[in-house]
């Protein structure tokens, strides 16, 4: 039995090699930065320098916003997701590499048979009847192994590896965009929260002047040095700075809240660590851009299109393969014995193959090619949308980047005039040199400088973090993010899972 067994499936593992003909369907190839419409340098100034941007948050300098970012990165439920989108992206790929190999089936069973003759031994039952049972009777043991091969004559089993492989590699830039896309929320919604910290600070100090305001006004109209519409200005003024003040608070707690969702928690759990004010986070001024063929390599979502296209690409491959004939390889070893040591006694086996071949199906075959290669076309153009979005990205970000820092620089300025001429105003109408409603104008306009240039400052973080984002920075681009081995515990961590590579064939 053991010479047969190991000849029958020695036989079935040389088939592939003996037999396996030539893959159909078209090579993937990847496509040049020419072919995409990449241009050789982004139409506004960039630094043509490319840095590490693989941790961007660390460059503002500011422990909170690292915290956060950080936390999500690790416990957000889009990324959770994402991640167990990645994983299911694994077990495909590891279903259908088991086709490259042929599936056995072992069987094993037991009878016990009985014969009944005349002239036997007699037994009388319990409830008085006679029952002759004398005769005879066996045991009957069996083993069986059987094993069935799809043999992919024309490639349609390694086409369809070839093109699995691609989706799981493409779910993992899928992770990764989504990682990204996670990471620029925190931080958006991060500068948001400090930028309506320092408005509300904005707006109660304007509204500690226009308390003063009124009681000078009250005082000077009591003294008929004025008329009451001083006062009355005055506390017009002071209730609508009051107004503000509710909104800014609403817009804070919304902020904050979207933090704490981000990071996988309650909305309040992050109010206690942003509690305490702070400035606004500024990162540096220059930041290396790169050239515009850098996103194909640094953008996760760049990378998930590329894949997605070379899977489309070997998906014409199955299409084809089905139009040629196909081969099904069997083979069976069996033996019965009347006891256990006599299994190895009489050995019987066999193998079968089959060929089919696609006569008629109405130019259904044919079709399933038409739109394979129709989809291949649509994740091409995919695939350069993609591309020319990257770099729209990056160059949006550069230009809003650089253009709020020049309103902070200008609003800068507009602010030392504007706290000039409220002092001014202040002292002459204390001096009765001026009227109130200059007073009012000069600190509106004080107020209009804070908060413009608190926007402005706003704005270039805000920019900032989207030209991190839009150059790909957030993940370890040199690297294909793959799946854990299995579904791990909250907090734990797993080594990951090496890529297949592309010598797989059948």
């Amino acid at each position: 039995m053991t010479r047969l067994r190991l000849s029958l499936l020695s036989g079935l593992a040389a088939l592939p090699v003996a037999l396996a003909g030539c893959t159909v369907g078209p090579d993937y190839a990847p496509r040049s930065a020419a072919e995409l419409g990449v241009p050789d340098r982004y139409s506004v100034t960039a630094a043509p320098t490319r840095e590490d941007l693989t941790h961007w948050w660390t460059r503002f300098d500011d422990p909170v916003l690292g915290q956060l970012v950080e936390q999500a990165s690790a416990a957000n439920t889009d990324v959770a997701q994402g991640l167990a989108r990645l994983r299911q992206a694994r077990e495909s790929l590891v279903q259908s590499r088991a086709n490259l190999l042929p599936t056995l089936n072992g069987s094993g069973g037991y009878s016990r048979s009985e014969t009944f003759r005349g002239g036997g031994q007699s037994v009388t039952l319990p409830d008085g009847t006679v029952q002759n049972v004398g005769g005879g009777g066996g045991s009957n043991f069996s083993l069986g192994l059987d094993a069935q091969y799809q043999l992919g004559l024309f490639g349609e089993v390694r086409r369809t590896v070839e093109a699995t492989r691609a989706q799981y590699e493409a779910s993992g830039f899928d992770y990764a965009t989504t990682l990204l896309s996670v990471q620029q929320e925190v931080a958006r919604n991060y500068v948001l929260a400090r930028l309506y910290q320092a408005q509300l600070a904005n707006a109660r100090a304007s509204l500690a002047l226009q308390d003063d305001n009124l009681e000078i006004a009250g005082f000077r109209v009591q003294a008929g040095l004025v008329s009451s519409l001083d006062q009355e200005q005055a506390r017009s003024q002071r209730a609508a700075t009051a107004a503000t003040i509710p909104a800014l608070e609403q817009q804070y707690n919304a902020a904050v809240s979207r933090l704490g969702v981000l990071t996988a928690q309650a909305p309040g759990a992050v109010k206690p660590l942003l509690g305490t004010p702070r400035p606004i986070p500024t990162g540096p001024r220059v930041v290396g851009a790169g050239i515009p063929a850098d996103v194909l390599r640094q953008r996760p979502d760049v990378r998930a299109a590329e894949r997605t296209l070379a899977a489309a690409t070997a998906q014409i491959g199955v299409a084809k393969a089905a139009l040629y004939p196909a081969l099904a390889i069997s083979g069976n070893i069996n033996t019965n014995a009347g006891n256990v040591g006599g299994l190895l006694g009489t050995i019987t086996g066999g193998l079968f193959a089959g060929l089919t071949q696609a006569i008629f199906n109405g130019g259904r075959l044919r079709s399933q090619v038409r739109g394979a290669e129709a989809a291949t076309d649509q994740a091409l153009a995919a695939y350069k949308g993609t591309v020319l979005l990257a770099l729209e990205d990056v160059e949006n970000a550069i230009v809003a980047l650089r253009t709020a820092q020049d309103r902070e620089r200008e609003f800068a300025i507009a602010l030392d005039a504007a706290n000039n001429s409220a002092i001014l105003s202040r002292s002459q109408y204390r001096s009765g040199l001026t009227d109130f409603t200059t007073l009012t104008q000069q600190e509106a306009a004080l107020l209009s400088a804070r908060n413009g240039l608190t926007q402005a400052r706003s704005d270039a973080a805000t920019a900032l973090v989207a030209l991190y984002v839009a150059l790909g920075g957030g993940w370890d681009a040199t690297t294909v993010p793959v799946a854990p081995p299995r579904a791990l515990p909250a907090g734990a961590t797993a080594a990951p899972v090496p890529v297949p590579t592309e010598t797989e064939s059948r």
